[in-house]
């Protein structure tokens, strides 16, 4: 790869990203704050709303914590719910992998490259989403902010704990992905040479870019091309971002 640093490990998104769970995602967040009277229809409830897509990616107790300031018991009440009700609709309807993703997971695993999913998800919560899911043999880790010192996105602790527990000697041999803002400034600064932005998603090219993409890519299934090249120049590269 000259001097093109080969990847070693990829740190996919979980939610939006290797999952298509976005409406979700969004109503249990919206049952979690109308049981803290915040209502569909009020100023409150949109401007609520507007934070927590401003913040995907986070850690859910965050979002919380940033619509409730100060109000911590309210924040914790409300993210209780917003796991009974994502959990509760998880045992219903399950979860759809995003197009693509299973092959690209098992070609990237074909290759040696170690796989880890991160999410804002809580430690509990992401243990249902395994099991429905299924994908023990296909990652090597799966970490929430709990597995990582209680730090989410868009802080780098999930990614580096990941190196850590997966023996990768360098941030450079490591990739992200993920369809938010958040992700972005994640795998940025854990020192990641790629960090690639998916446009099916929440979040617009100039939010990811903003967020410091390197790479701006229309599907998952354009992933492994990317990192398994030789020239990583050859696909769309934000250079904006740089």
């Amino acid at each position: 790869m000259s001097d093109i640093v080969p990847i070693k490990l990829v740190c996919l998104d979980l939610a939006g990203t290797t999952v298509g769970d976005i409406a979700m995602v969004e109503r249990a967040f919206a049952e979690a704050i109308a049981t803290q009277g915040i209502v569909p229809g009020t100023g409150a409830y949109a401007r609520a709303m507007v934070h927590v897509h401003r913040s995907r990616g986070c850690p859910k107790i965050d979002v919380f914590r940033g619509i409730f300031p100060g109000n911590e018991a309210q924040a914790q009440a409300a993210n209780l719910t917003f796991e009974r009700s994502y959990e509760g609709a998880l045992e219903r309807s399950g979860l759809e992998p995003t197009p693509g993703v299973l092959e690209v997971l098992d070609k990237l695993r074909g290759t040696g490259i170690k796989l880890a999913l991160i999410t804002g998800f809580s430690r509990t919560t992401l243990s249902r989403v395994l099991s429905v899911l299924g994908w023990h043999d296909k990652i090597d880790l799966a970490i929430s902010p709990e597995d990582a010192g209680g730090r989410g996105r868009p802080w780098p602790d999930m990614v580096l704990h990941a190196v850590l527990r997966l023996g990768v000697e360098d941030v450079r041999n490591v990739a992200v992905i993920g369809d938010s803002e958040s992700d972005m400034l994640c795998g940025r600064r854990a020192g990641a040479s790629v960090v690639a932005g998916l446009m099916t998603g929440v979040h617009s090219r100039e939010r990811l870019l903003k967020g410091g993409a390197t790479h701006i890519l229309d599907s998952i299934t354009d992933f492994p091309s990317l990192i398994l090249s030789d020239d990583l120049g050859s696909t769309q590269v934000a250079s904006s971002a740089r």
